[in-house]
C-alpha cells in the first residue's frame, strides 16, 4: 500500500506542470537589471567586483541578484497596492458624502459603467495600478540614487584613500558600505526635497 501511494504521488507530480511562483523573475526583470548593473558597474569602476564577487563573474551576479530582488518587490507591491487599494474604495463606497465630494455623482457613477455594477472593481483596479506605478517611480530613483552614491564613493576613495578607510573600513566590503550609506543619504535628501 505504501508503494502503491508512494507512485501515486510521483505520478502527481510528473504530471502535474511546475507553476512559477510569483517572484521568479521575468526576462523583462533580467533585461533591466543588465542595464542598471552595465551603469553601476560603469560607476563603481574596480571596486565593482568587491561587491558582486569575482571580476570573472561579478557582472552575471549583479544581474542575477537584481532580476530576483525587482522580481520579489515587484510582487509584494502589487499585492500591497491591490490590499490598499481594496481598503480606500470600500471606504469611499460606505462614504455618506461621496457623493457632494465627487460632483454629485453616486459611488457607482463615479467608477463604474453602465449600470455601475463593475464600480468597485474598476476603483480597486485604478488606485493599485496608481499605487503599482508610484512605487516604480521609487524603484527607479533608488536605482539613480545607487548608481549616484557608486560614482560618489568611487570618487571620495581615489581621492582619498586614507579618509575612506577610516569612514568605511579596509575589509572587502568598504565600497559596499560607502555606497548603501551613501544612497540612503540620497535617498532620505530627496523625500525631504519632496516634502518641502
Amino acid at each position: 500500500m505504501k508503494k502503491l501511494l508512494a507512485l501515486c504521488a510521483i505520478s502527481a507530480a510528473a504530471v502535474v506542470p511546475a507553476v512559477a511562483s510569483a517572484a521568479d523573475p521575468s526576462p523583462a526583470d533580467f533585461k533591466n537589471a543588465a542595464k542598471f548593473c552595465k551603469a553601476f558597474k560603469a560607476a563603481s569602476g574596480s571596486s565593482f567586483a568587491t561587491m558582486f564577487g569575482t571580476k570573472k563573474n561579478a557582472y552575471g551576479k549583479c544581474v542575477s541578484q537584481t532580476a530576483r530582488q525587482t522580481a520579489s518587490e515587484d510582487a509584494a507591491q502589487e499585492k500591497a497596492a491591490h490590499t490598499n487599494a481594496a481598503k480606500q474604495c470600500k471606504a469611499e463606497r460606505d462614504d455618506a458624502g461621496f457623493a457632494a465630494a465627487h460632483g454629485g455623482k453616486t459611488f457607482e457613477q463615479f467608477y463604474g459603467t453602465g449600470n455601475g455594477s463593475n464600480a468597485y472593481g474598476k476603483c480597486v483596479s485604478q488606485k493599485a495600478k496608481a499605487q503599482k506605478a508610484e512605487a516604480d517611480e521609487e524603484d527607479e530613483a533608488q536605482e539613480e540614487d545607487r548608481i549616484n552614491a557608486a560614482q560618489t564613493c568611487k570618487k571620495a576613495k581615489r581621492d582619498d584613500p586614507a579618509k575612506f578607510e577610516q569612514d568605511y573600513g579596509s575589509r572587502r566590503n568598504a565600497f559596499g558600505k560607502c555606497v548603501s550609506r551613501t544612497a540612503k543619504q540620497f535617498a532620505a535628501d530627496r523625500h525631504e526635497e519632496s516634502q518641502g
